[in-house]
């Protein structure tokens, strides 16, 4: 029997002379008004409810890792005597204050676990005397990175305390140990990602205030080509299926394992 579903009509529309047994949409709804009687669930309903929870199972964890990456660079500098961000409202946990439409709003919503937000600004003339502008700089950008280190181990910490305490809130299938799981992971990628030293990621602003003088021409060079190497080390190892980010994750299940090994608990990971 040819078909095709429509979301729409909300159930098989047939075509030819066996489209009159269908019952009409109008009285299926009449049906479905009755007391008692509970509106049908469709697998197109079904489909977008599933595709709805996977993407703010995504988004939600990585609008709080970059937060408070954003959040940390923003201390950093206003530390050093740049106010700059946050007199702009960037110095703040609000994702909506980082948002970038495309870092972390659509690539998001398309599935992908990656993104990234709004830049902070900082001008390294305001730093204040003692701080020069290549060492400030590095300081800034090493904030990112540590801030999400730091925020990879609370949630083992916190992960460590359900396993202790609350075992079940972590088998198959429970949205607490996906959610601090999802964390853990988004933060260590994050952190290992931006210490590349390929600008513009955070690790180059460490590269730029350690390079030796002999070395700048070269680096100068290499700069102005970062945005084809950033896109090259995305790519080219996505196209040699090699796992860039390997070692960083099996070191944090390493980590996790022994310390769920330490603390014991009531059940298994």
């Amino acid at each position: 029997m040819a078909g095709d579903f429509s979301a729409e009509a909300g159930f098989l529309k047939i075509r030819g002379a066996e489209r009159d047994a269908i019952v009409p949409k109008a009285q299926i709804q009449r049906i479905e008004a009755l007391p008692g009687v509970a509106p049908r669930r469709t697998f197109a309903m079904d489909l977008d409810a599933q595709w709805l929870a996977g993407r703010i199972f995504i988004l939600v964890p990585l609008w709080l890792s970059l937060s408070v990456h954003e959040w940390a660079h923003a201390w950093a500098a206003w530390r050093l005597g740049d106010d700059t961000a946050a007199r702009l409202g960037r110095m703040t946990l609000n994702p909506l204050a980082h948002v970038d439409p495309i870092g972390t709003l659509l690539l998001p919503l398309m599935g992908i676990p990656f993104g990234w937000a709004k830049p902070v600004p900082v001008q390294p003339h305001r730093f204040r005397r003692g701080v020069t502008m290549r060492t400030g700089m590095m300081i800034t950008a090493v904030a990112g990175p540590v801030s999400n280190l730091c925020m990879a181990a609370v949630c083992i910490a916190v992960l460590a305390v359900v396993f202790r305490f609350r075992p079940m809130l972590l088998e198959p299938g429970q949205g607490v140990g996906m959610l601090l799981t999802m964390l853990i992971s988004l933060n260590v990628l994050l952190a290992t990602f931006n210490a590349l030293p390929i600008p513009p990621l955070d690790g180059s602003r460490v590269a730029d205030a350690l390079m030796p003088q002999a070395l700048r021409p070269a680096w100068e060079a290499f700069c102005r080509l970062g945005p084809i190497a950033l896109a090259a080390v995305i790519l080219v190892p996505h196209f040699a299926h090699v796992d860039l980010f390997y070692w960083p994750m099996k070191g944090t299940q390493i980590v996790i394992w022994w310390v769920l090994r330490l603390v014991g608990g009531g059940g298994g990971f």
